[in-house]
């Protein structure tokens, strides 16, 4: 998950409650002053009835416009003395102008004139109006509370995602680096602190991996070419033996196991520093090379060389694909990925050769798929097969690297497929 999601997520889970919490106090405040003034007003109505009912004056008539209603109950000593001073209370009461109840809030209280007759006095307010104001002001609330939310949520998520923009650009950067080739310098465009301390991390983590990388080509290259002598000079002492001497048939057989080996490790030697060749750039020399007549010209061979396996090698090529590169790279890659299927394929199986799209597909049957992370990588072998090195795939890579070609591996159906594709010139497109 990325950083302003997560970020947006855990703003999200403190303000949604924290808001809700804000909204219903704000509600329950409101509500309850509206009741205050609903009590208030019954207060001020219930006095003036029960001032002029004590000084003899005309009662407010029922009609007057208020809306409000009220009666006034004799009731004795007992009654009285039973009853709270004034009580407020919601309850249904009929409406003679309308003919129907209607929800009214009623304040109900005892007073004595001043004969000492006890009275009950019950006003009552309608409070439909009330109601629907109450309503109104949640519908609000609730409104405004949303449109809040989303605004504070989105104006943080655009605020983080400005401030954040040099570690986005850092990001961008890291994608694209690649020790061994010209990257570009950190983008460092940026006055914060934090994010100038990391960018110059950065920067000093990226030049020591070059200068690793550059101490391991050139390890790699000075060690090949200086093996190279004494590993001629051994063959060549296994094949005098075998030519001058006369060894016994079990001497014979060691010596056969011996030059194998060192077979092998020529054939080492000569794939490392041919890897190194290309990681220092030493094939500057470009041409026109025919892909599909290259393909058409190594698959018989191979088919040759394994035919007894039974390979079913099945091609679909166009007439040319013509491409500018080193030849022998472009030997060198296609010759490898023929040998990777070959090698890996077991017998009475086949082999899909395909070319279409700027895109060259080798498939071998296979029964599981490979760790596609590290099929790539030098030494990496999925299954040991004799007279493998372990580094045709890795020298596949390479050279995919030295001319930005596309490089990728599927287990499809039951094949594993190779694909390199060219990528389409400026004046292609």
């Amino acid at each position: 998950m990325k950083l302003i999601y997560r970020i947006v997520l855990r703003l999200s889970a403190v303000l949604i409650p924290l808001m809700a919490l804000w909204g219903m106090l704000f509600f329950l405040m409101t509500v309850d002053e509206i009741h205050d003034e609903a009590d208030d007003a019954l207060d001020d109505y219930a006095e003036l009835i029960i001032i002029r009912m004590l000084a003899g004056r005309e009662l407010p008539s029922l009609n007057s416009g208020s809306n409000n209603s009220y009666s006034i109950t004799p009731v004795d000593r007992e009654y009285a003395d039973s009853r709270s001073h004034i009580e407020y209370y919601d309850a249904e009461v009929y409406i003679p102008e309308k003919g129907e109840t209607e929800p009214a809030r009623i304040l109900s209280t005892i007073f004595q004139d001043n004969d000492d007759n006890y009275y009950e006095l019950k006003v009552a307010m309608p409070t439909f109006e009330k109601d629907d104001l109450v309503r109104t002001i949640l519908f609000w609330i609730v409104l405004l509370y949303l449109l809040l939310l989303l605004t504070l949520i989105g104006v943080t998520t655009w605020i983080f995602h400005r401030s954040m923009q040099p570690l986005y650009a850092l990001l961008r950067w890291l994608d694209h680096f690649t020790p061994g080739r010209r990257n570009d310098p950190v983008p460092d465009d940026t006055n914060i602190t934090e994010f100038h301390r990391l960018n110059v991390a950065a920067q000093e983590a990226a030049d020591r991996s070059e200068e690793l990388f550059e101490s391991q080509k050139q390890f790699i290259g000075n060690a090949s070419h200086e093996l190279q002598t004494p590993l001629a000079i051994l063959g060549n002492r296994i094949e005098w033996l075998l030519d001058n001497t006369d060894p016994n048939e079990k001497q014979v057989e060691e010596l056969f196991k011996m030059q194998r080996s060192l077979n092998h490790i020529v054939r080492l030697n000569k794939t490392l520093l041919l890897l190194a060749k290309i990681e220092n750039g030493q094939f500057p020399e470009s041409s026109e090379v025919d892909i599909a007549a290259l393909i058409r010209e190594q698959a018989p061979l191979y088919n040759e060389i394994y035919e007894s396996r039974h390979i079913d090698c099945r091609i679909d090529l166009p007439e040319q694909f013509v491409v500018t590169m080193n030849d022998s790279l472009a030997s060198t890659l296609v010759t490898n990925l023929l040998k990777n299927a070959y090698v890996h394929t077991e017998p009475n199986h086949g082999i899909d050769i395909s070319l279409c799209d700027r895109t060259l597909v080798v498939a071998n049957d296979g029964d599981t798929p490979l760790d596609g992370t590290h099929i790539f990588e030098r030494f990496y072998q999925g299954n040991k097969k004799e007279g493998s090195t372990g580094l045709g795939l890795a020298l596949v890579k390479a050279v995919c690297r030295y001319y930005n070609l596309g490089l990728a591996y599927d287990y499809i159906e039951g094949k594993h497929r190779f694909s390199v594709t060219w990528p389409y010139k400026k004046e292609e497109k």
